[in-house]
């Protein structure tokens, strides 16, 4: 009989013959994904440092106006453009090492800056576009398996 049966060898069977199994794929290397969302959120982080500094100079009162409303807020200015550097610096150092919270962090940061992005359109559509960039490249297949399998 040349027709296989359950219990006869074929091209799935046996140790190495096995059905292959898509979703138990483990991955060893950083997806580039993860490593572009990285590189992406450390350089937001930078640049709400480089805010902070700036508004530390000359320049301190027309920054502070922009971010708070008024010019005498120099010191909620810096503080809020700390706390932004805070938000961006930590998950991007945190997430190539693999931590998962540190992709629910992203996640969320660049949910609340499209929603800011949304907000303020048009005039913030570079903002909006980094991060809904941001949020597509964690929510990827190899993302979230990368970060699966710890």
């Amino acid at each position: 009989m040349t027709g296989q049966r359950g219990d006869e060898p074929g091209p799935y069977s046996g140790l190495f013959g096995s059905v292959p199994d898509s979703y138990s794929y483990r991955p060893a290397v950083r997806p580039k994904q993860v490593t572009i969302a990285a590189v992406v959120s450390a350089g937001l982080g930078a640049m709400c440092l480089l805010l902070a500094v700036l508004t530390l100079t000359s320049a301190g009162a027309q920054i502070s106006e922009v971010l708070t409303g008024s010019r005498g807020n120099t010191s909620v200015a810096v503080a809020a453009a700390l706390v932004c550097a805070f938000i961006y610096l930590v998950p991007a150092i945190y997430v190539r090492k693999r931590y998962v919270w540190a992709r629910y962090m992203l996640i969320a940061v660049a949910v609340m800056g499209i929603a800011g992005g949304l907000m303020a359109l048009p005039t913030s559509l570079l903002g909006l576009a980094i991060h809904v960039t941001l949020l597509i490249l964690m929510l990827q297949r190899p993302t979230k398996l990368w970060f699966q399998h710890r």
